[in-house]
């Protein structure tokens, strides 16, 4: 899989950033703050993306993966949430990002080759070592600056790409086949084993988008 994306350098005081964003962000996503799970909508080629990115940040742990969602939702007047995707090892405060984002030039463009995440099957538990009590590697969730965090581990990101990967590989089959019940999903739960603290993610496929 190629990503064409930009790279950006930014300074906060002493310490230099290096923030990875998709050249062309996704153009049928969106993300939202829910009363129970925060929710990702997007189509085939959206999911297709995150899905690399979210792999890519399994392979940066030095970089923050941003990736630009925030728009007002299909169905709602208020405005979504960015993504934001980072290695636990940076140690980088969601408080500081409205500073750092202010900071980003155009950034210049490179491309990253990386293989497809793989699709899980649903009906298969794909964590069952993360049931473990002394499972300590999980995410966390924070939402600041109109943007959601998702801080973990490079394997805990490899582990998740699938999630995208699923609605991707299964959504426009999903829905075309069963035309009176489209709703195809994947979702973290908080009581999964992968969230340390946060309200977990459902991400759903969706088929029609606004013009």
């Amino acid at each position: 899989m190629k990503l064409p994306l930009t790279i950006h350098q930014a300074r906060l005081g002493p310490a230099e950033f290096k923030v990875i964003r998709p050249a062309r962000p996704p153009a049928r996503a969106a993300l939202s703050d829910g009363r129970w799970y925060l929710h990702a909508q997007v189509d085939q080629a959206a999911a297709q993306l995150i899905a690399g990115l979210w792999t890519l940040a399994a392979t940066s742990p030095r970089s923050l993966v941003h990736v630009p969602l925030r728009r007002a939702r299909p169905d709602a007047q208020e405005p979504g949430l960015d993504l934001v995707l980072l290695h636990h090892s940076l140690q980088f405060a969601p408080s500081r990002w409205k500073e750092l984002r202010a900071r980003l030039g155009p950034g210049r463009p490179q491309t990253a080759d990386l293989p497809g995440p793989a699709s899980a099957d649903p009906a298969v538990d794909p964590w069952p070592e993360r049931h473990h009590k002394e499972n300590r590697d999980r995410f966390h969730q924070r939402v600041h600056a109109g943007t959601l965090f998702m801080t973990g581990s490079a394997k805990l990101f490899a582990d998740t790409a699938w999630l995208f990967a699923d609605i991707a590989h299964r959504g426009p089959g999903y829905v075309l086949a069963h035309p009176d019940h489209q709703h195809y999903c994947t979702r973290l739960r908080p009581g999964n084993g992968v969230l340390a603290a946060g309200s977990g993610l459902h991400v759903v496929y969706r088929d029609q988008w606004p013009d």
